[in-house]
């Protein structure tokens, strides 16, 4: 008997989930493009089998607990959008999914009491710097903890960067050629600052005007990623009521939180809010994308040349479509040669919350995705997105090869300022 996802029972979302089950032909072209099917060489660890999985339980033919051991193995990284030939929008179903199934996950304690952390911590800023810092009193005991807690301590920087507070407007310089809003983040206002401060300051020296409203919280991208749609929509309501409106666009310079935002209309589908989240979404710009797209001033010749590894990360690259904007910006800066990652396409293993959840997985990228970097014989490492930045900078300081890791706006701004590092000791900066 043949089955139909009765979408009309599913709520919302049930739509959007049934028209990307239907829409999959089960070609298997997504198989090479997946990282944790490379990994694991396990059907149902590839987009085609989770999508068999999921189906199953829209069906009624599968529990959730017995599917989601394979779908909260998927990174979220949305490599699989790229190679699929019928336009399967996998990321939609997934996060659809992960909001239908709530609490029924069938997770080990353990399991559990990581998403409790990553869910209670990360998106509070005050909270996670307390974490951060217990986190660090913790990490000389970190050869006598069970393995998950070691993989979450090694990600915990040996020192917090201090920063004044951003302002609640930066002026531009010179004569305004656009007013936009920051999202200065959670995670990244506590572990880098300073990417927040390069950010205003590479759009005020391009004539923008940066508008930082108080009292902003996490856009719930992390939520949307661990299926606390709940949690997500709070988040996300909070800021609506204090980002104006009167901006030429709201920035962000984290590939995660830019990815979640332009999804808030599918998070908010059914909701009393779902014009205000498509018309923030519309908003939504990646400061790489709206750089590129404004004309930036060149910065002055590097003194010396410098070679770095550009890593795509993943919400940037598959989630928003955002490639060329950053390779554009940094060949701006004369003197800069930009490596190419070899398996550039694949996930670094940071993917929002999956090295806290799935540390195993996420350690077997990492380390793949440092060797590839050293590979390309680049001094330093620019990307686009704070989790990647922390996942690339521990792995390559494990092993032994502790390379400078930048966000691409630091690096125009210290060529703007003629203050990056000499060559020969990028190494140690």
């Amino acid at each position: 008997m043949q089955h139909r996802i009765p979408a009309e029972r599913l709520g919302p979302l049930g739509p959007v989930m049934a028209d990307a089950v239907t829409a999959c032909v089960h070609c298997g072209f997504c198989l090479a493009a997946c990282p944790t099917y490379r990994l694991l060489g396990e059907e149902m660890d590839s987009p085609r089998g989770r999508i068999f999985l999921m189906k199953a339980v829209l069906e009624g033919e599968l529990e959730a607990e017995e599917a989601m051991p394979y779908v909260d193995r998927c990174l979220g990284c949305e490599a699989c959008e790229p190679a699929c030939p019928s336009g399967v929008a996998y990321g939609h179903l997934l996060m659809a999914f992960r909001e239908h199934v709530g609490e029924r996950r069938g997770d080990s304690l353990a399991g559990r009491l990581r998403r409790l952390v990553a869910s209670q911590t990360l998106p509070y800023p005050g909270r996670f710097k307390l974490a951060v810092t217990a986190g660090r009193a913790f990490k000389p005991l970190v050869s006598r903890v069970p393995l998950p807690l070691k993989d979450a301590l090694a990600l915990v920087p040996d020192t917090l960067p201090s920063a004044p507070p951003l302002p609640e407007v930066y002026p531009a310089q010179g004569q305004r050629r656009a007013r936009v809003a920051l999202l200065v983040g959670c995670v990244q206002r506590v572990l880098a600052p300073e990417i927040n401060w390069a950010t205003v300051r590479v759009l005020a020296r391009n004539g923008v005007e940066v508008v930082i409203p108080r009292e902003q919280g996490c856009c719930g991208a992390l939520s949307m990623h661990m299926g606390a749609a709940d949690q997500a929509r709070q988040l996300a309501r909070h800021n609506f009521h204090l980002f104006p409106d009167d901006v030429d666009a709201v920035i962000t310079n984290a590939a995660g939180c830019g990815s979640g935002m332009k999804a808030y209309p599918l998070l908010f589908r059914g909701h009393p809010e779902e014009a205000r989240a498509e018309a923030f979404a519309r908003q939504v710009r990646d400061v790489h994308e709206f750089l590129a797209e404004l004309g930036i001033e060149a910065p002055p010749p590097l003194a010396r040349p410098l070679t770095v590894a550009y890593h795509d990360a993943c919400h940037l690259a598959n989630a928003q479509g955002i490639r060329e904007a950053p390779r554009a910006l940094l060949g701006q800066v004369e003197g800069i040669t930009v490596r190419e990652v070899p398996e550039g396409e694949l996930c670094c293993g940071s993917a929002g919350t999956y090295n806290l959840e799935q540390p195993e997985i996420a350690r077997e990228l990492g380390v793949r995705k440092a060797q590839h970097i050293l590979s390309t014989g680049a001094e330093a490492v620019v990307t686009g997105n704070i989790g990647c930045m922390v996942q690339i900078a521990t792995h390559l300081r494990q092993l032994g090869q502790p390379l400078p890791v930048y966000h691409t706006v630091q690096v125009l701004e210290m060529a703007y300022t003629s203050s990056l590092p000499e060559v020969q000791n990028l190494r140690e900066a």
